[in-house]
């Protein structure tokens, strides 16, 4: 089950007495709880309603005695159960001792007055498992959404907040954010403090505005050099050199993007779709299209000699045999030409 259908079997009145929850992106997965306790609680019984356990200091047998312990003056009660690893195949640290078996017992006769939700931090569950098989139906997974859907969503969120964005703007935003939804939605609220009610954000105000880390700095140097923006892509090298950010550093992200780049082709060759590869190499699916997008204007060999000349590269500024501002400064225009 998706979290979509969920929401809507929630909305029409069907609810699961167990819902497993895991993925990385816990913005949706919050969405989703929020909504669900939206749907279920009244906001005068939220305070005494709603229980919250860490399952890698609490067992699964006391979260259990709560959810059949009827709720305080409210008809129903919801369960927040976080780091429910048991189902995974992860080890247990041994800290805690889990009964699942008790939760396939609960599941025969669950009380009609209690909703569990299990949060998994992790990116799959192991379905080799009885208690994964027994809960499948009400299994939810939060993944990133793929480039398109992202899209979609920022629009969305900009009618909501009643602001639009001039062309190619939102997907300088993705680019710039890296697709997280946290992210995005910080930087979506900021946007529309400063545009205002029927403003328009365009590509210069997401360029002053937007928060940006080092590695998504070097992520857009990389694809303004392929796209042959040199100006713009010397300006976010000085302004990184500006920040104190060490030229080796630099380097090694440089590296680190283009054998992203050649992964994603190989894949791609291979037959994977782009949600795929993003799984295999443990990356956002966004951050999957541009490096696709970016081993278009390279063959396989080019990026095996890129990835070499940076190693040389690598070596040469750790040794002091170049210059270390100007040896990058010079291998970017290479890359260039």
């Amino acid at each position: 089950m998706d979290y979509k259908s969920a929401a809507r079997e929630i909305g029409k009145g069907n609810v699961s007495p167990v819902y497993v929850c895991y993925g990385s992106e816990t913005y949706l997965l919050r969405e989703f709880t929020g909504y669900l306790i939206q749907k279920l609680i009244e906001p005068e019984y939220r305070e005494f309603a709603i229980s919250k356990y860490d399952l890698a200091e609490t067992s699964l047998d006391i979260v259990l005695e709560d959810a059949q312990t009827l709720p305080f003056m409210a008809p129903k009660k919801i369960i927040l159960a976080d780091n429910a690893q048991f189902f995974t195949g992860a080890k247990e640290s041994g800290k805690v001792e889990h009964h699942p078996e008790k939760l396939l017992e609960y599941m025969k006769a669950a009380a009609e007055f209690s909703v569990i939700v299990f949060i998994v931090n992790a990116d799959k569950l192991d379905e080799r498992k009885k208690i994964v098989k027994s809960l499948k139906d009400t299994t939810i997974p939060f993944v990133p959404m793929n480039a398109e859907e992202l899209l979609q969503w920022v629009k969305k969120q900009a009618v909501r907040q009643s602001f639009t964005f001039a062309e190619g703007a939102d997907d300088q935003l993705i680019l710039y954010t890296g697709g997280g939804l946290q992210a995005l939605s910080a930087e979506m609220e900021k946007l529309s403090l400063f545009v205002g009610e029927g403003g328009t954000v365009t590509g210069d105000i997401v360029d002053r505005l937007v928060t940006r880390s080092t590695e998504q700095n070097v992520f857009i140097l990389i694809d303004d050099i392929v796209r042959l923006r040199l100006n713009r892509a010397f300006s976010i090298l000085y302004d990184l050199l500006k920040q104190k950010e060490e030229p080796v550093k630099i380097v090694l992200l440089i590296a680190r993007q283009f054998r992203i780049v050649l992964q994603v082709k190989e894949l791609s060759k291979l037959g994977y779709s782009q949600q795929q590869m993003a799984g295999q190499i443990g990356l956002h699916p966004y951050a999957v299209k541009v490096a696709a997008e970016q081993g278009q204007k390279y063959t396989p060999d080019k990026l095996e000699t890129i990835l070499a000349e940076l190693a040389e590269l690598d070596y040469r500024l750790k040794t002091g045999k170049v210059d270390k501002v100007l040896g990058l400064e010079m291998f970017l225009m290479r890359l260039a030409s």
